[in-house]
């Protein structure tokens, strides 16, 4: 089973926003929530760079940890969703995430800011039927066979998402064309920058085409 990851190459990111903006159309959040959101770091200087960032789903999901409902599950494929009826707006899964993944629609009092919203991976979450799911949630369109629609629109392809392993092969392969002719982390052989142009290529078409 493919366990579905992001990842936001920073050498690519222009700061465009683009995967912001297709995400705000893909599941048409209420006003105030921000799923995706790029960050710049050491802005105006030589050494900047921006990344795009929402839930991670994490292996060892913090939020699922501290959860006092236990509205967070996982997915088959590693997906980290959550059931909206049971979830209380405590705010603990917010100040639980390295990521500031989950956002809240109030900013009132403890216990009043709403019902929590992530980024769900396009995967939806527990509903009765798809229209109750899309206003709940969003989109679903992993069971589209589709992949996020933020990575699916990223322009320079800076943000990947897919299987982690292919995700894993396609930055490594990017790595070596960089100049780092191990890949950073395991050894690969010798080839010609054509070569490698061409893998490096398909292994992201593959990755934005796969479910």
């Amino acid at each position: 089973m493919a366990q579905m990851k992001f990842m936001c190459d920073a050498e690519r990111c222009i700061e465009c926003n683009g995967c912001v903006t297709a995400c705000k159309n893909a599941n048409d959040v209420e006003w105030g929530i921000q799923r995706r959101r790029v960050v710049t770091l050491n802005d105006g200087e030589p050494t900047e760079v921006s990344i795009s960032v929402a839930c991670m789903h994490c292996d060892d999901a913090p939020c699922m940890a501290v959860c006092p409902t236990d509205c967070f599950y996982k997915t088959d494929d590693g997906i980290v969703l959550h059931d909206k009826d049971l979830c209380i707006g405590c705010g603990y899964c917010l100040y639980a995430c390295p990521f500031g993944a989950p956002q809240f629609p109030q900013q009132n009092a403890f216990g009043e800011r709403g019902k929590m919203d992530k980024c769900t991976f396009c995967a939806g979450g527990p509903a009765d039927s798809k229209e109750e799911e899309y206003e709940k949630y969003g989109a679903n369109r992993i069971a589209e066979g589709k992949l996020p629609l933020c990575a699916e629109m990223c322009s320079t392809k800076a943000l990947l998402a897919g299987d982690a392993q292919t995700v894993a092969d396609i930055f490594r392969q990017r790595v070596v064309q960089r100049g780092h002719e191990d890949g950073a982390w395991s050894e690969v052989n010798r080839q010609g920058p054509d070569t490698a142009a061409a893998r490096m290529d398909n292994l992201a078409y593959d990755a934005t085409r796969q479910g």
